[in-house]
């Protein structure tokens, strides 16, 4: 099973109907060709690496917050006073999966920014990372997003961590979650969308607008 790396609070935006596009330039793995958009479906593996205050608007940052004190399973370090880093115990928790809408390029930064309400990464982070690699172009992933009905428990793997974007947890997956078989194939191991038809198409058609598609 295929599962694309993303922030924790950033898959919260996504269950939430907050926001349904991702940004991606790639990591350090992926500096060379930069991001490719290697699957139409997967699952959305929640990270802990690298989110930070900064990195978010004000509307998400109490969130992120509770994602972390909610979780017992997450340990905050003792030199961190504003929840920057922290670490992991060896579970994560699988919750979304995404079909992919639309996938457009852009390197124009003024368009960029007009797409600002339709996430919430702060725009100092979002101009960050479009700087970060100037020669490749941002990828903007239009998700529709929806809940797995039995959320998958997975034991994380260390070869998962690092600057990378995809992975491959099938052969990880308990023998409780049998299910995540099906996923891909039955729509009724999936809950959702957590968007109707009416506001998700609506916003797609915005999101098109704003880069010009």
């Amino acid at each position: 099973m295929i599962a694309l790396k993303e922030w924790a609070i950033i898959c919260k935006a996504l269950e939430d109907g907050r926001q349904m596009l991702l940004l991606r330039k790639g990591g350090i793995m992926e500096y060379r060709k930069g991001f490719e958009v290697k699957h139409n479906e997967f699952l959305l593996y929640p990270t802990f690496e690298h989110q930070s205050m900064e990195s978010i608007k004000a509307e998400y940052k109490e969130k992120l917050k509770e994602i972390l004190e909610e979780q017992n399973k997450y340990t905050r370090k003792e030199t961190d006073k504003d929840y920057n880093n922290f670490k992991i115990d060896n579970t994560n928790i699988i919750k979304l999966f995404a079909k992919v809408e639309d996938v457009v390029e852009i390197s124009d930064k003024v368009t960029l920014f007009e797409l600002r309400d339709y996430h919430i990464w702060s725009d100092e982070y979002v101009m960050m990372r479009m700087n970060y690699n100037p020669s490749k172009p941002m990828s903007i992933l239009l998700l529709r997003i929806y809940k797995i009905k039995k959320p998958l428990i997975i034991d994380i793997n260390d070869k998962w961590s690092g600057c990378k974007s995809w992975i491959d947890i099938e052969k990880d997956v308990d023998n409780e979650n049998s299910h995540r078989v099906e996923i891909l194939q039955n729509e009724k191991a999936l809950i959702g969308p957590v968007l109707n038809d009416d506001i998700f198409y609506e916003s797609v058609n915005k999101i098109r607008k704003v880069i010009g598609k």
